[in-house]
C-alpha cells in the first residue's frame, strides 16, 4: 500500500511533469464534473453526492492505490446496484453499503486475490458491461423523453412495461433538448477538438433551453433546479449546494421511509450481498482500468495494492457523503493522453471539483434533465462494447457464448447481486472444466509407445496435468477400467504438476479397486513432495501392491517382479 506515493516523489517530481499531470487533472475533471452528477442521478441520489464521491474518493484512491496513474469515482457500472438499493433502503442504506463495500474489498487486498480477480472470463466481464450499458440506457428513456411518470419501480421488465405505455405523454420541448445535446456529443469527438464532448454538449443543451425559454411562452424543461433540492441549517435552495462534503455517519441518514437508518447487525446482514457485489464490480472495474492504463502509460500497476486503496477509499468516502467509487477507464484515458503520469493528475481533479462546486453550483443548476438523460446514454453507449459483444457470439466457443448470454440476460432482468453470483460461479466452473480438459491419461499399448519391453500382465497410463477433484475422478474412471488379464498397473506421473486431497482420496481408491482385484501398482517418477503428501494420508509401499519408482526402466522392472509373484 502506498506504493503509489513512493513512486511519484521518487519519478515524478520534475517540474516538466508536474506541470503535465495539473494540466491533465483539470482536463479530467472537466470531464468528470458532469458525469460524477449525472451518475449520481442514476444511481438515484442528488447529484451534489456524485461530486463528493469524485473528491473524496479521487484523492484518497489516488493516494493508497496500487495504480499510479488511476483516476476513481462513481461509475456506470454500479448505477445498476445502487439504484435498487436506494430505492429498498434509501440513502443511508446505500452509504453503509459502500462502506462495507470498501471493508470488503481490503479484505480481498489483503487476501492477495488481485491476481485472482483479473482471469475472470472475458465473456464475463462482456456481459456485464453490455447488461449493464442497457439498463442504464432504459433508465434514462424517461428524462430523455420528458416522460409523465412518477417514479421506475419493480423489476426491469415492469420498468419497460411502464416507459412504453408512458410514451404518449412525451414532451416536445425535453425530446428536443435531448436530441440536441445528443447529436452534439456524436458529432463532436469526430471534429478532434481537444475540449471534452461531454462539456460542450451539456452547455449547448443548457444554453439552448434558456434562449427558448426566453422567445417561446410555454416552453420549460425540467433541470437539476427544478429536481433536486436541499436544506442546510434551515436553509433551502435549489440545484447544487456551494458547500463542500462534510462528516456525517452513513446510519444517521435516511432510509427509505424518510427516517434516520439507524445501526444495527440485522442491517448489515441485509446489505452484505449488495456489498459484495459491490466490492466484486468495484474490484473487477477498477483491475480492469489499471491493466489498461499499464498499456497506454507503460507503468505498472499492484493488483493487491489497488484493491487495497480502493477499500479505503470506499470507507471513506460514505463519511463524506459518496457513494461507492472504483476506478474510471474513460476518465483514465483521457488523464494519461493528457499527460497524466501520477497521483497528482488525480488529486488536481478532485480539486477542480471542490472549486467547481464553490464558484459554479449556481450555473450547474441550469443544466437540462435531458441533457443529462443523453449525456448517459452515450455513456450506456460507449460502456456496452457491442462490437466486442457481436464478435463474441460469432467467433466464440459454445460454453463461451453461453456464458456471456447468461451474464448478460441476468444483469438486465433480474440484478448484478445474482448475475455477479451466477457469472463468477460460471467462471469458476469454466475454469475447473478447461483445467480438466488439460490433464490428459493415455494407455501405452506396446513396447513402441515408450520404447520399453511391455508384456501384456503390465499397462502403463501416462498421466499428464494437474490432478485435482475434477481431474483425479476422470483419472480413476478411466485406470480401473482394465482387462482381466492385467497383473500389474504403472501410473507414469512424471509429467503431474500438483495432487490436492480429492486426488490422494482417488488414488486410494484406485490402490483398493486393484488391490480387490490381485493386480498390482506402481507409481512412476511422482515427484517428491507429491510422494510426501500421499504417504502422509497412508498411502505408502506395500510388498506386492504398491511401489514407487524413478524411472520407466526401474518401474518395469518392479512391475515384472510383482508380476511373477501374483502369477505363482
Amino acid at each position: 500500500m502506498f506504493s503509489a506515493i513512493k513512486k511519484s516523489v521518487q519519478h515524478e517530481l520534475s517540474l516538466v511533469k508536474i506541470q503535465s499531470n495539473i494540466l491533465a487533472g483539470l482536463t479530467v475533471g472537466v470531464i468528470a464534473l458532469p458525469l460524477s452528477m449525472a451518475l449520481a442521478i442514476a444511481s438515484g441520489v442528488p447529484p451534489q453526492h456524485g461530486l463528493y464521491t469524485a473528491i473524496v474518493a479521487g484523492i484518497v484512491i489516488a493516494l493508497t492505490g496500487g495504480s499510479q496513474v488511476n483516476i476513481s469515482g462513481p461509475t456506470a457500472a454500479f448505477v445498476v446496484v445502487l439504484l435498487p438499493i436506494v430505492q429498498l433502503y434509501g440513502f443511508g442504506g446505500l452509504l453503509v453499503s459502500g462502506f462495507l463495500a470498501g471493508v470488503i474489498l481490503v479484505l480481498m487486498g489483503v487476501a492477495r486475490l488481485g491476481q485472482l480477480i483479473e482471469i475472470v472470463p472475458y465473456p464475463v466481464t462482456v456481459g456485464f458491461t453490455a447488461g449493464i450499458a442497457v439498463v442504464i440506457a432504459t433508465f434514462q428513456i424517461k428524462d430523455f423523453f420528458g416522460l409523465d411518470i412518477l417514479s421506475l419501480d419493480g423489476h426491469y421488465v415492469d420498468k419497460l412495461i411502464l416507459l412504453i405505455k408512458s410514451l404518449p405523454t412525451m414532451h416536445w420541448q425535453e425530446t428536443l433538448i435531448g436530441m440536441i445535446t445528443l447529436g452534439i456529443l456524436i458529432v463532436w469527438p469526430k471534429m478532434r477538438s481537444r475540449i471534452p464532448g461531454h462539456l460542450v454538449g451539456l452547455i449547448a443543451g443548457s444554453v439552448i433551453a434558456w434562449i427558448f425559454s426566453l422567445i417561446i411562452s410555454d416552453f420549460s424543461v425540467a433541470t437539476i433546479g427544478s429536481r433536486f433540492h436541499y436544506e442546510i441549517n434551515g436553509v433551502t435552495g435549489s440545484g447544487i449546494p456551494s458547500v463542500l462534503p462534510s462528516f456525517e455517519w452513513p446510519w444517521n441518514l435516511s432510509g427509505a421511509d424518510g427516517k434516520p437508518i439507524g445501526f444495527s447487525f440485522g442491517l448489515l446482514n441485509t446489505l452484505v450481498a449488495s456489498a459484495f457485489t459491490i466490492a466484486v464490480l468495484g474490484a473487477l472495474e477498477s483491475l480492469l482500468c489499471a491493466v489498461v492504463a499499464d498499456g497506454m502509460s507503460g507503468k505498472k500497476h499492484d493488483p493487491n495494492d489497488e484493491l487495497i486503496g480502493q477499500g479505503i477509499g470506499n470507507m471513506i468516502a460514505p463519511l463524506f457523503g459518496g457513494i461507492p467509487a472504483t476506478a474510471a477507464i474513460a476518465r483514465t484515458a483521457a488523464s494519461i493522453r493528457a499527460g497524466g503520469s501520477s497521483p497528482i493528475s488525480a488529486v488536481v481533479h478532485s480539486l477542480f471539483i471542490i472549486l467547481a462546486i464553490i464558484l459554479l453550483a449556481p450555473l450547474l443548476a441550469y443544466i437540462p434533465m435531458a441533457s443529462m438523460a443523453a449525456l448517459l446514454l452515450m455513456v450506456a453507449w460507449n460502456m456496452s462494447e457491442t462490437k466486442h459483444f457481436i464478435r463474441t457470439l460469432k467467433i466464440a466457443p459454445k460454453d463461451d457464448i453461453v456464458t456471456l448470454l447468461t451474464c448478460f440476460l441476468l444483469t438486465v432482468l433480474f440484478d448484478m447481486t445474482i448475475a455477479v453470483a451466477v457469472g463468477m460461479g460460471l467462471a469458476a466452473m469454466l475454469f475447473i472444466r478447461r483445467s480438466i480438459d488439460l490433464a490428459e491419461y493415455n494407455v501405452i499399448h506396446s513396447e513402441h509407445e515408450k520404447d520399453v519391453d511391455l508384456p501384456k500382465e503390465i499397462v502403463i497410463y501416462d498421466i499428464n496435468g494437474p490432478l485435482f477433484f475434477g481431474s483425479a475422478q476422470k483419472a480413476m474412471k478411466n485406470i480401473i477400467k482394465i482387462s482381466p488379464e492385467v497383473r500389474v498397473v504403472i501410473l507414469d506421473m512424471s509429467e503431474v504438476t500438483m495432487i490436492d486431497m480429492s486426488a490422494i482420496v482417488a488414488m486410494e481408491s484406485i490402490l483398493a479397486n486393484l488391490s480387490a482385484s490381485n493386480v498390482g501398482l506402481v507409481i512412476n517418477n511422482l515427484q517428491p513432495r507429491m510422494i510426501l503428501k500421499l504417504r502422509r494420508a497412508g498411502v505408502r509401499t506395500q510388498t506386492g501392491k504398491l511401489h514407487f519408482s524413478r524411472s520407466m526402466v526401474d518401474a518395469l522392472e518392479k512391475a515384472k517382479e510383482i508380476r511373477k509373484e501374483l502369477l505363482l
